[in-house]
Formats: C-alpha cells, sequence, structure tokens
C-alpha cells in the first residue's frame, strides 16, 4: 500500500524512526513466496531438512525480508519519492510463527544538486532483539520549492 500522503524532504528530521512493522507469518505464507520466487530449497518448508541444517525448524527466505525492508521504503518516500540504493545483509536466521519486528532511521539529510537525499539505517530484528537483517539505503524525496 502505497501512502497517500506525500513526504517532503523538508518534513523530515534527522533521527526519524519509520516504522516499527510487526510480521508473524506462517508456513503457508513460506510456501506461497517459495512458489511466487521460485526458491524451493527445502529448509523454507521441511523441517527436518531445515534441522539436519541446524536449524530450529523451518526459515524464512531472505529474499522475504529484503522485500519487507523494501517495501517500508516504498510506503515512505510515496509517490513522488525514489529510492537511490538500497543494500542487505544477512546476519541471521529468522523463523516462522515469531513476531518480528522492522523499522528504518533517518541518519542524514542533504541537498545534492536541488534533489533531496536521505540517508537511512534499516534493520530487522528477531525475538530476542538481535537484527538478523541490516540494511541501508539512500532514497530521493521531493523538495517543496523545486
Amino acid at each position: 500500500m502505497i501512502m497517500d500522503r506525500q513526504n517532503f524532504y523538508e518534513d523530515i528530521e534527522e533521527g526519524l524512526i519509520i516504522g516499527p512493522v510487526i510480521k508473524n507469518i506462517d508456513r503457508k505464507q513460506l510456501v506461497m513466496y517459495a512458489g511466487a520466487s521460485e526458491d524451493f530449497n527445502e529448509f523454507h518448508y521441511d523441517d527436518e531438512i531445515a534441522k539436519k541444517a541446524g536449524h530450529k525448524g523451518i526459515i524464512i527466505h531472505g529474499a522475504l525480508k529484503s522485500a519487507w525492508l523494501a517495501q517500508l521504503l516504498v510506503d515512505f518516500i510515496g509517490l513522488k519519492g525514489r529510492i537511490r540504493k538500497f543494500n542487505v545483509s544477512y546476519r541471521g536466521v529468522d523463523f516462522p510463527y515469531e513476531n518480528l519486528k522492522y523499522y528504518a532511521k533517518v541518519i542524514k539529510k542533504e541537498i545534492i544538486d536541488s534533489k533531496g537525499i536521505i540517508t537511512l539505517e534499516l534493520a530487522l530484528e528477531n525475538l530476542e532483539g538481535k537484527i538478523t537483517t541490516p540494511s541501508n539505503a539512500e532514497i530521493e524525496l521531493p523538495v517543496k520549492n523545486n
């Protein structure tokens, strides 16, 4: 869902927290994502395979976690903004049926060539508060006087 309110560069402050959003997905959603992404690695839907790989059970697709973080950005920038850079790192596995929290923080604002550029750090945390999927992004928001 794209925000119906457009965010502008001038209205955003450094330190702003976007979110958090809580996700708690189930096995069915992982199977649906596997079909859509064609990622049929068995440790995403077979507990025994996942346990043999050293996990406590099936794990969430890394690309799905990236998609959640990207959606947070898309919803924030609105129709007139754009994502300039987006990087994700996988530092831990996450499991279905657990409340996962993800959010972004505005780190830096600057005007470059009359464009409102904002640097953000994003994170997905597990139940214990450990960041399993850190990310960073650079977005462009419209400037009011342009």
